[in-house]
């Protein structure tokens, strides 16, 4: 039995990748940078944005500088324009919902900047009372680092044993082993099933209300 469930936001929650994309491609062209197709930003993200630019700069252009200028130019633009093409994937308010009402608790753990991170969980999910709404906070580790998921359960109170993990990435894979709770992996986000199971998720589901039948 489980008694909370945490989400990772982009890829499994929340369809972002063409917002994120075009505010990349954005920061890149007003530096004079090449740009990358959207489907491309499905193995740039999930490390946080840093690591973003960082593997969306050309090599030899990857410097803490650099790093620093796209930021700056993606920061205001992906403020303003974050909900413009994003959307709830298939089934996620409905999930949400029947949690909520069967008495679950709820959580979000991105490694999305806070800001963006609530905004768009209020936008999208206003109806859903989360217990956490955590995305990188600074001077906190990122994911796969445990410290997210472990701040959320000490404010829910419960045990590793009682939580779920839902993520879509390698990357959530490992945040769950890293903080003793069980992995679920969903492969309609933006990395392949074949990442989620060289991760050992413990559970790899293929549609939203498929979580029910694991808590």
């Amino acid at each position: 039995m489980k008694k909370l469930i945490i989400f990772d936001l982009d890829g499994t929650l929340l369809n972002t990748i063409a917002d994120l994309a075009n505010s990349t491609n954005h920061a890149l062209q007003k530096l004079g940078y090449p740009i990358h197709e959207v489907e491309a930003y499905n193995f740039m993200v999930g490390n946080g944005v840093n690591k973003l630019f960082e593997r969306a700069l050309p090599e030899g252009e990857k410097t803490e500088i650099n790093i620093a200028r796209v930021r700056a130019e993606f920061m205001p633009h992906y403020d303003l324009h974050n909900a413009d093409e994003s959307r709830p994937y298939p089934g996620i308010p409905e999930l949400l919902t029947k949690l909520q009402k069967g008495g679950k608790m709820i959580a979000v753990a991105s490694n999305k900047y806070q800001a963006a991170t609530q905004k768009l969980v209020n936008r999208y999910f206003p109806e859903i009372s989360f217990i956490a709404v955590f995305g990188q906070r600074e001077g906190i580790n990122v994911k796969p680092d445990p410290t997210i998921v472990l701040d959320i359960l000490k404010i829910a109170n419960v045990e590793p044993q009682e939580v779920l993990y839902v993520g879509d990435s390698g990357v959530d894979m490992q945040t769950a082993k890293n903080s003793g709770v069980s992995a679920c992996g969903v492969t309609w986000g933006f990395r392949p099933r074949t990442e989620l199971e060289a991760f050992e998720a413990n559970y790899i589901i293929n549609k939203a209300i498929d979580v029910l039948s694991l808590v």
